[in-house]
């Protein structure tokens, strides 16, 4: 089925806001039938946005219009529905108290009125509560057309998605039957998965495709049959002709997240961890710590950003002057000094050339990432893509990811 998403806020076409809400749906579509077509960002102009729902109307077979849904007067999706539709708003009594029990539980009263705005429906349209926000989805179906708004919060779309909108479109589309599963890989290119998968792409009923992210190279396989379990033997078997050609590049599939699973494996053996970091700033930290709960077993760390600002922390000086700050050595000693500074039982970290120039005879792209456990030290050496995000980003992935093994080995 023909599908289109609308992303709704001026924001989004001045630069302000990333729309990122539409990529993570995109990859969550085909897992329904839905072929998306077009992706369309339109300020908040009613006229402009009831012509661009009009024309996703008549030419697709699903339309998701996400955000305009909050109080204010420039949050106007209901409204160009409304319009699109030739249908009034009004009040739904429900939706009014269940507004109003909703500030009421935040101790906000009197509500605020602009928000009775957000209590308003069409004789078309049936309303999903947002369990983590005040804005309500719509579900329309007409005729063999099917519109869905979901709120533009990124948090409050996704957990619209899985608890609400997901379950529906699964009940509401029982044709052919779709499975789907994204394999997470690290040290490899673009062009280099592609190639070792390349048999894959025979298999019967399977559809592949492979792109890059931040935090490394995905591949995505959807399998389609007129039945859950043929789509699912027709998975498994491409499944297991992936992991033998890729081994042990795959980190991850589907919803995997390294922080999570570090965390349960810190947990697991009641140990905690320490963190000395260089060329990514901080950002392991910030992923260990977006985990609720992880003050059980992270403790903390520093940035070392330079020379003597490792020695500080515990470095011996001697190392950075017979090896530099970006060597084996040295991150073997900072991984060690992690655990030593911040008493802690594991420690991690990471040194090297971000780019996008190299650095002192060093290549841009190279990074050492040191591990140390009650049972084991490692430091491994990565030559990652020589573009400052990717750098980054891809190393904190490597080092979680080096931490797991060691832990999982113990």
């Amino acid at each position: 089925m023909n599908t289109e998403i609308i992303a709704v806020g001026t924001e989004l076409l001045m630069g302000e806001t990333q729309d990122t809400n539409s990529s993570w749906l995109g990859q969550r579509l085909p897992e329904f039938g839905l072929e998306l077509k077009f992706v369309t960002i339109v300020g908040d102009d009613l006229t402009r946005l009831t012509e661009t729902l009009d024309r996703a109307w008549r030419r697709s077979d699903v339309v998701i219009a996400m955000g305009g849904l909050g109080p204010t007067l420039d949050d106007m999706t209901r409204d160009g529905i409304a319009h699109m539709l030739g249908e009034q708003i009004t009040t739904d009594p429900d939706l009014k108290v269940w507004l109003e029990d909703n500030f009421a539980r935040r101790n906000v009263n009197p509500m605020p009125q602009q928000n009775y705005r957000q209590a308003g429906i069409i004789p078309s349209a049936v309303a999903i509560r947002n369990a983590m926000g005040t804005a309500p989805s719509w579900w329309i179906e007409k005729g063999d057309k099917i519109l869905i708004t979901l709120p533009g919060p990124p948090r409050e779309l996704t957990n619209m998605w899985t608890t609400e909108i997901a379950p529906r479109l699964k009940e509401r589309l029982p044709g052919q039957k779709i499975m789907a599963r994204t394999f997470k890989t690290i040290g490899l290119s673009e062009a280099a998965v592609d190639e070792m998968v390349r048999d894959v792409y025979d298999v019967p009923g399977m559809d592949f495709g492979v792109y890059a992210k931040q935090d490394g190279i995905y591949l995505r396989g959807i399998a389609k049959a007129d039945t859950e379990a043929e789509a699912l033997t027709t998975l498994l078997r491409a499944e297991t002709m992936v992991r033998d050609a890729l081994g042990d590049y795959i980190w991850g599939t589907d919803e995997e997240y390294p922080p999570e699973r570090v965390g349960d494996l810190l947990r697991e053996k009641g140990y905690t961890l320490a963190v000395l970091e260089s060329c990514t700033g901080g950002m392991i930290g910030a992923a260990l710590t977006e985990i609720p709960g992880s003050s059980e077993y992270f403790k903390g760390g520093a940035i070392t950003y330079t020379d003597d600002m490792k020695a500080q922390a515990g470095v011996p000086q001697e190392t950075l002057d017979a090896h530099g700050a970006v060597s084996e050595e040295t991150a073997r000693a900072m991984a060690d000094a992690a655990r030593r500074t911040y008493d802690a039982d594991c420690g991690i970290s990471v040194t090297g050339v971000a780019g996008p120039g190299d650095q002192d005879g060093v290549k841009a792209g190279t990074v050492f990432i040191g591990v140390s456990t009650p049972g084991s030290a490692s430091v491994a050496r990565h030559e990652f893509p020589s573009r400052r995000p990717l750098v980054r980003n891809r190393a904190v992935t490597a080092a979680l990811l080096q931490l797991i093994r060691a832990l999982q080995s113990e």
